[in-house]
């Protein structure tokens, strides 16, 4: 006889392997976008502090645009915000509908990790061709030479 008249039997929901690991990708991409986060509130307010601008002279894009020259990484959390999305919501049919194939893993994985390399270029040295040559497995010396035969990388 059970303790409360009310307790039901306890039951757990089992999601399948694929499933585990596509949530996971998905998580992954949550957590570099609030890596990028903080790393752009620290660079923003060591900047603004070093410069000695008030924060309300930083209160619209237009105006931080004048006063900021560390961008990196805010660009990078804008980037962050676009493409991802598409990325969200691809994972969020799969999960709706319950089809999560080997090759959704593999691909969201695939995604999660060349986004991550093109987070850390970008947020570093930010070498546009190679951040293109990441993502797009490019040659950026081919790309260079149609765009600019006289043009180094």
């Amino acid at each position: 006889m059970p303790i409360c008249p009310t307790s039901r039997p306890h039951t757990s929901i089992v999601m399948p392997a694929n499933t585990v690991q596509l949530v996971g990708a998905a998580f992954a991409l949550v957590v570099l976008t609030s890596c990028v986060g903080v790393l752009l509130l620290f660079k923003r307010v060591r900047e603004a502090r070093a410069k000695r601008i008030h924060p309300q002279a930083m209160s619209t894009s237009t105006k931080m645009a004048v006063r900021l020259e560390d961008v990196q990484a805010a660009d990078n959390f804008r980037n962050l915000f676009e493409v991802p999305v598409l990325f969200y919501a691809l994972v969020a049919v799969a999960l709706a509908i319950q089809q999560t194939p080997g090759w959704l893993v593999i691909g969201a994985w695939a995604f999660v990790a060349l986004r991550v390399v093109h987070s850390a270029i970008h947020c570093t040295y930010n070498k546009v061709y190679h951040r293109l040559g990441k993502v797009c497995k490019i040659r950026p010396r081919s790309l260079l030479h149609e765009a600019d035969p006289q043009a180094t990388i």
